[in-house]
């Protein structure tokens, strides 16, 4: 495989952006559907070329760093595969994680930047906290791979060179999860090493382990099954506190908390959803752009039936609360406003005509 992801001719149109009745922008991309089996039940687009798969690989960092040695429990164990917006709460687990192992915030090597949460952002700059690597939306990972570290006696100063135990051991488990070697190493955003996998490998990595953390008589053979206590640690803290993922009311976070589902985005267009009961999904805008990304995933997962099989799904709330979340957790297209002072919306993001014919062929 080269080191690059799948061209715009490999890829398929997921949604597109409609204004005053004009198609403004297109997002293409490639997406796939796991069933409980492991089965693709949609395929669409260039799902087994490899894919940067950023922030989406936290919930393997994390049981790596739990499988290492990492003490994680409820709040810190979810705030280890979280992408926050660095709330007050956020940044007080961050600090307790840190100060459990004997560090502070001078052993993160994450970048330092400002809280993503403005509440928090204005409140820490008035206290002259301005910037830290504790407002850095994967500290809490960093927080993890430093726990890790001191767990076993290794050297906390180079614990993201790929040479460390702990991200060896993060190799180790991502090739377990997915049934794949990565195609590629690179550097993230926050400075880990980030691996290259198919969409495919994705969604069947995080479809396992949110499976295995949620039921019993989830299927046991392969290597990932000796990681079932670390990846049910981590799915029922998600899920008791989904905040943590990202934060109050924000898109993953909404999505968890009122649908029961995992949901876990990723830079440049990439996420990753999945369900208790086993299906998956994960896709790849090719623009790096997550503004459709929530929307088609939760809406291939819907139109499959996913929710049917849910406790809180469909069969329980209706398919008008899966579109309820939707609707929430996609930015409306807005233009000017009415005589009260209110927006107006003058569009909508929708399914492109590659994925809208086949999902509704699916839900038929």
């Amino acid at each position: 495989m080269s080191a690059r992801t799948f061209a715009v001719a490999d890829a398929v149109e997921l949604a597109v952006v409609e204004r005053s009745g004009f198609i403004e922008s297109r997002h293409a991309g490639s997406a796939v559907l796991l069933d409980p089996t492991g089965t693709p039940a949609l395929a669409l687009g260039a799902i087994d070329e490899p894919v940067l798969v950023r922030s989406t690989l936290k919930p393997l960092q994390a049981i790596a760093s739990m499988r290492m040695g990492a003490d994680l429990q409820g709040e810190a164990a979810a705030l280890a595969t979280a992408s926050h917006r660095a709330e007050q709460r956020h940044i007080d687990v961050v600090t307790d994680m840190l100060r459990s192992t004997g560090l502070d915030e001078t052993a993160l090597r994450c970048p330092s930047v400002p809280p993503g949460d403005r509440a928090t952002r204005e409140a820490r700059t008035r206290a002259g906290h301005r910037r830290s690597p504790l407002h850095f939306n994967c500290s809490g990972k960093h927080a993890a791979f430093l726990a890790a570290a001191r767990a076993i006696g290794a050297d906390t100063a180079t614990y993201l060179s790929p040479e460390h135990p702990v991200q060896q051991k993060v190799a180790e488990v991502v090739a377990a999860f997915a049934s794949e070697e990565p195609s590629a190493v690179g550097i993230d955003g926050c400075g880990a090493p980030v691996f290259a996998l198919s969409l495919t490998g994705l969604a069947r990595a995080i479809g396992r382990v949110i499976r295995m953390g949620s039921s019993d008589d989830t299927e046991k053979e392969g290597a990932w099954a000796a990681y079932e206590s670390e990846a049910r640690t981590l799915t029922e803290a998600v899920f008791a506190d989904p905040w943590t993922i990202e934060g109050h009311g924000r898109p993953n976070s909404t999505v968890i908390d009122e649908l029961g589902v995992f949901a876990k985005g990723g830079a440049e267009g990439v996420i990753v959803m999945a369900t208790r009961s086993g299906y998956s999904v994960a896709l790849k805008c090719l623009d790096g752009s997550s503004r459709a990304t929530g929307f088609v995933a939760l809406t291939l997962l819907q139109r499959a039936g996913a929710f049917d099989a849910e406790p809180r799904g469909a069969s329980a709330t209706g398919n008008d609360k899966v579109d309820a979340v939707i609707a929430a957790i996609t930015e409306p297209v807005t233009g000017g406003t009415d005589s009260e002072g209110r927006t107006n919306v003058v569009g909508r993001l929708k399914l492109g005509e590659d994925i809208a014919t086949i999902s509704e062929r699916k839900r038929d």
